[in-house]
């Protein structure tokens, strides 16, 4: 315990804004902006009063999973939390990271002024050095940005940090960051994305960690590590030569392609199609995409799809049920209900981005029920059926995981159960049994300018099941494994290509 001791004294030199101060040196070519400037507790609290009236009078399912009682007790903890004086960056992670989490709705987060994400921006910070692949209580190195490290490399098995085992910092993170219900699925997709960045912001900067590992014996041990600290490039910037640049035409087909593609695998029958997002003007013209792509696998005579949905956030609806309709075999709704709690934002319309648009769209497309709730009854009535042309009848794999959210997990919902459909990988961030949606304005604090989104209506899936707080299961489970994660692997796609191909060899499809 003694020499514990000793090395916790070591690596104690926390540097809570250590990246702010090397960063002020840069905010010289911005007058207006300061990051590291401090507001007062008398400033922080009238924005977090101001947040916490728009949620109660506006937020349609604030005590969803959260009871009202406890959800006041949180209100007023955290109020009463405010310290003295707090930069923009403290009072958005240590204040309303904690406050939007303990909603529980992935669509409720909390995101940095307009003017902190211009100045960011291209900017490195110093941080915990290695990238993680987290999953359960598991955390693999993907990358050591500190490369003189050869002790740690990826593939390693990393067991705690500062004395935290795996497990307790996991649930530690996870109380700074949103989802829907008790899915947690997708706070390890975010924390397996970019590691460093939120234990830099929850936990703050260390010179030096702890870190404990699994060894080349399989035992136990701890090293020493410094913290990153970015190395400014002097070497002057490559000129790219006429020929090197990508011309317009191919830089839209990158963008096209980095929204959606198909690819076709002759060798087993299958195509292949990736859909990051339901957005139709972001990913380029969506609609006539789906209608070209099954199209094809028509004309082809493709027996199976792989639907990759694994990082597919979500967007419209209307695309999401486009989809719907081509793997579909029944008539069905997009939800049971959608109603919001409120006709109009007002008073508070001033504070939200675009808020008149919001209500006019609040006027025109919602209705009191005896509920005294505000129901889109468009959503709620409309009977969508199945496309006759094109439709696919073969087997579909539908990758999901934790990412797979909002208008991909009511298209997962719609087709889950379908005797050709396999829902394939790990449990969807998107709550099984509803979200909330449709319209999700920013609020903008008016003395932070900091910005928390605002779902506005509620939506609970067609022919749910009940609320228990969890994403969209899969029928098939496919969780990581290290030596996957080791070798850079997709271990999803590579395990469904080959059901793929037993299925073919064998004539039998189940």
């Amino acid at each position: 315990m003694e020499s514990y001791e000793k090395l916790r004294m070591i690596i104690k030199n926390l540097f809570p804004l250590l990246f702010i101060w090397l960063l002020c040196g840069c905010a010289a070519s911005n007058k207006h902006y300061k990051p590291d400037k401090k507001f007062s507790r008398q400033e922080l609290q009238q924005d977090f009063t101001l947040l916490r009236n728009i949620l109660e009078q506006k937020h349609p399912s604030l005590y969803w999973y959260t009871p009202k009682d406890s959800m006041n007790f949180y209100f007023d903890s955290l109020y009463h939390n405010i310290p003295d004086s707090m930069t923009e960056l403290q009072f958005g992670w240590k204040i309303l990271a904690p406050l939007t989490q303990k909603i529980h709705c992935g669509h409720t987060t909390f995101g940095m002024s307009k003017n902190w994400s211009k100045f960011i921006r291209n900017k490195t910070i110093p941080s915990f050095p290695l990238f993680l692949k987290v999953w359960g209580d598991t955390m693999v190195v993907t990358a050591n940005l500190n490369r003189k490290d050869s002790l740690i490399k990826p593939g390693a098995l990393i067991t705690s940090i500062n004395g935290v085992r795996n497990h307790e910092l996991i649930q530690q993170m996870f109380q700074y960051l949103p989802g829907d219900g008790y899915a947690d699925n997708v706070n390890y997709i975010r924390l397996s994305g970019n590691f460093p960045y939120f234990h830099r912001n929850i936990l703050g900067v260390y010179k030096y960690y702890q870190v404990g590992y699994i060894d080349s014996t399989g035992s136990e041990n701890n090293i020493i590590l410094p913290m990153w600290m970015p190395v400014k490039d002097t070497a002057k910037k490559k000129k790219i030569e006429p020929e090197e640049r990508i011309s317009r035409r191919e830089l839209k087909k990158e963008q096209r392609e980095s929204f959606r593609s198909m690819i076709i695998d002759s060798s087993i029958n299958t195509a292949i199609i990736t859909l990051n997002t339901f957005n139709n003007g972001g990913g380029r013209h969506l609609r006539n995409f789906i209608k070209k792509s099954f199209k094809k696998i028509r004309q082809l005579q493709i027996n199976n799809l792989i639907l990759d949905l694994r990082i597919n956030g979500g967007g419209e609806i209307n695309m999401s049920s486009l989809l719907t309709k081509y793997i579909r075999s029944n008539p069905f709704k997009m939800t049971d209900s959608a109603f919001t709690v409120s006709k109009s934002l007002s008073p508070y319309t001033k504070y939200i981005k675009q808020g008149w648009l919001s209500n006019v769209g609040l006027f025109f497309f919602t209705k009191k029920k005896s509920d005294n709730n505000y129901h889109f009854g468009f959503y709620e009535r409309k009977l969508y059926k199945p496309k006759n042309k094109n439709h696919f009848d073969g087997k579909v794999y539908v990758l999901i995981n934790g990412p797979t959210f909002s208008a991909s997990t009511l298209f997962c919902n719609l087709v889950k159960g379908q005797e050709n459909v396999k829902l394939v990988g790990e449990d969807a961030g998107g709550g099984w049994y509803g979200n909330n949606g449709i319209m999700i304005p920013d609020i903008v604090l008016p003395i932070t300018k900091l910005r928390v989104r605002l779902p506005i209506f509620r939506i609970v899936q067609y022919n749910h099941v009940i609320k228990d707080g969890r994403g969209v299961p899969p029928d098939i489970y496919i969780p990581p494994i290290a030596e996957a994660v080791k070798q850079g692997l997709d271990r999803k796609m590579l395990i469904v290509k080959e059901m793929i191909k037993e299925n073919n060899q064998s004539g039998f499809i189940h």
